[in-house]
């Protein structure tokens, strides 16, 4: 089969691997901007501003737009200047109760991902036509593909348990200190529902296909220089040179073109109303894994052009996040590691929940090498007191990441609304998001959980400082089309096969009927695998 695939994502490159070795061709288009070049390869963090001719630029960016400056919406860290080509603010989206992120990046948001990879399990698949047992070998391959580090421990009854797990991550020593607490109170702990264990996290710890191991330089929010930190880019770098693979860049994608039988005959790049990619006509089959926003205004935007079409598409979901500050009361005082060490997550909290599905996820990351003017300029004191205050307490910092399920509802929706005729904007994608009825009280309730496990963890929470993030911010977005085994209009089969178009299949989160509490990634890559294989 001669296959178009539709975005450099996650989904998307996966989905290209897997193609490939079963002997399809596959076309990639992409818009594809290319991260910067990696600065000082070897150099850690802590001294990179010795290093560098011009370190202002790197570190605050060339019209410091690497500053965050302080406001009431409290976010405690942002992207860095050489993450600046991730995130676009494309034009033509409106949003009503959604704050959405969108990326014209080679590898998409994953670029910008802190690497964690939980799998889903029987639970959490409940409203899948699919099984724990169908994504098992997907999980198995990606993890060979693209390195995991971590271990079996009580975390593994909420994270199902997978093959080439790599070595974990050396430990810094505040996330050392919280797991000996955990491990001298986990009756207690266990007893209340909550479980402690290491982050599963797609970062190297042995060489493996040109990759360096991580070298702990304390730069993974500026970027891995040694590409220890797993992203989709690295997976089209090694597809590029395949004889049956092409990929154009510059080639953003604005619908496809069907017959009068829904059969797709070509896709659209903008700029023209025709293909203009000679192999983007007459396909065996399009694959759309430009992320579920993207691909929804693409479905959108395609019946519209094709019939005329105006559909409204219901079940958009995102991951509530919530950041919870806190201060380790036994690192007070403690003096800042001498070198830099793995700047992400290390350890994660488990919530079991009433229902097994709604599991609440929490990330830990404690304050290694990072730029902490967010972190000053968040205490309520004057900016003098706040730096003072911050040197005494910077070894005993982090912030818990609690993550929330969601579910498909009829009020968070998306929609094509078309531009005027000749007016340049072929039109607008609309989304509308609107929480559960008990949206407070599920936040109200992991937080106050989370706050219980922190202080039995002897940690102390800072009244006023927890920041429930706006709708949207998590970037797990999913739910649009999605897979089942009715065969309804507007859904997908268990395959990812849409059930409107003969020869489109689905490969990103757009099909996933419900949202667990974890980082979506891992699955994202497994699922792609999975329906690459059905081909």
């Amino acid at each position: 089969m001669r296959l178009v695939v539709v975005g450099s994502g996650p989904s998307g490159v996966h989905f290209a691997e897997t193609a490939l070795e079963r002997g399809h061709e596959v076309v990639m288009l992409d818009v594809g901007r290319e991260r910067p070049a990696a600065v000082a390869p070897d150099v850690p963090f802590d001294r990179i501003a010795e290093t560098l001719a011009d370190p202002v630029r790197y570190l605050l960016g060339e019209r410091f737009e690497g500053v965050i400056l302080p406001s009431a919406g409290k976010e405690y860290y942002g992207l860095p200047p050489s993450k600046g080509y991730v995130l676009d603010e494309p034009a033509g989206v409106a949003a009503d109760g959604f704050h959405p992120l969108f990326s014209f990046a080679r590898g998409g948001l994953a670029e910008a991902w802190t690497g964690g990879v939980y799998p889903f399990n029987d639970e959490e698949l409940r409203e899948f036509p699919i099984r724990a047992a169908d994504l098992a070998p997907c999980y198995d391959e990606v993890a060979r593909r693209i390195g995991i580090s971590g271990e079996a421990d009580d975390l593994a009854r909420f994270w199902p348990l997978h093959e080439h797990l790599l070595p974990p991550l050396r430990l810094d020593a505040h996330s050392a200190h919280l797991a000996a607490r955990y491990r001298a109170r986990a009756g207690a702990l266990n007893a209340a529902g909550v479980w402690l264990g290491r982050s599963r996290i797609a970062t190297l710890t042995e060489e493996r296909d040109g990759r360096r191991p991580c070298a702990y330089l304390g730069r993974c929010l500026w970027g891995c220089p040694h590409d220890a930190l797993y992203t989709p880019s690295v997976t089209l770098t090694k597809l590029l040179p395949h004889s049956r693979f092409r990929y154009v860049p510059d080639a953003p994608v604005t619908h496809f073109t069907y017959d009068a039988d829904r059969r797709i005959t070509g896709v659209a790049v903008q700029g023209g109303g025709r293909p203009e990619v000679p192999e983007a006509r007459a396909p065996d089959g399009v694959v759309l894994a430009a992320g579920a926003l993207a691909s929804a205004r693409i479905y959108l935007e395609s019946r519209w052009r094709g019939a005329g079409e105006r559909v409204t598409l219901t079940g958009l979901m995102d991951n509530q996040q919530v950041l919870v500050p806190f201060i380790t009361l036994g690192m007070l005082g403690s003096a800042p590691n001498a070198e830099p060490a793995y700047q992400y997550h290390q350890v994660c909290v488990g919530l079991a929940g009433k229902d097994p599905a709604h599991y609440v996820h929490g990330q830990i990351t404690t304050l290694k090498t990072a730029m902490v003017h967010p972190v000053i300029q968040s205490l309520p004191l004057d900016l003098r007191s706040a730096t003072a205050v911050f040197r005494l307490l910077r070894s005993a910092l982090g912030i818990a990441n609690v993550n929330l399920h969601d579910t498909r509802r009829e009020t968070c929706t998306a929609s094509f609304e078309p531009g005027a005729e000749g007016g340049g904007a072929s039109g607008t994608l609309r989304l509308r998001y609107a929480g559960p009825p008990d949206d407070a009280e599920q936040i109200a309730t992991a937080v106050r959980r989370m706050k219980a496990a922190l202080r039995r963890l002897g940690c102390l929470v800072p009244p006023g400082m927890t920041h429930v993030r706006p709708k949207g911010a998590s970037v797990h977005y999913a739910g649009l089309l999605p897979m089942g085994r009715s065969g309804a209009p507007l859904t997908a089969t268990a395959d990812c096969r849409s059930t409107d178009f003969a020869n489109l299949w689905l490969a990103d989160g757009i099909t996933f009927p419900f949202l667990p509490a974890k980082n979506v990634t891992f699955t994202l890559m497994a699922n792609a695998v999975r329906v690459a294989r059905t081909l």
